[in-house]
Parts: structure tokens; C-alpha cells; sequence
């Protein structure tokens, strides 16, 4: 799956009160709508991707993982 990056991207995942919030500027969720999008053109059942703070995400963000199902 092809990862289309918006220059200027910021993302960050945290745990806050017992929610998962994902933070992003509109470069981010550009981004993540990309990756969402492409993740829906997969074949494949099980498709997935992960980010994290030493691929993309801001240090000391959570790690998230994101699958397709049917």
C-alpha cells in the first residue's frame, strides 16, 4: 500500500481519560484520509498499516494500527 505523505504533516495518537485521541493539523488528516482511502482500495481482507513515533507519528505517540475488515 502506498503511503501519500502531505508535506508538513503532524500526527500525534495519546491515551487521554481513557480515550484514544488522534491530534493532527490539516497536512495530518490529508495524510491520514490518504491512508485511509488506499487502505479501502486494498484486495485483501487483513490489510492493515501501523504508525509510530519513529515512522510518522510525534514523539511519544502511541502506536496505531489501523485494519481493514469485512
Amino acid at each position: 500500500m502506498e503511503m501519500n505523505w502531505i508535506d508538513g504533516f503532524r500526527i500525534e495518537v495519546a491515551l487521554q481519560g481513557g480515550a484514544v485521541v488522534v491530534s493532527a493539523n490539516r497536512e495530518g488528516l490529508l495524510s491520514l484520509a490518504n491512508h485511509l482511502q488506499a487502505l479501502c482500495e486494498e484486495p485483501a481482507h487483513g490489510a492493515h498499516f501501523h504508525l509510530d513515533a519513529t515512522t510518522a507519528l510525534e514523539d511519544g505517540s502511541l502506536e496505531l494500527i489501523v485494519e481493514r475488515v469485512e
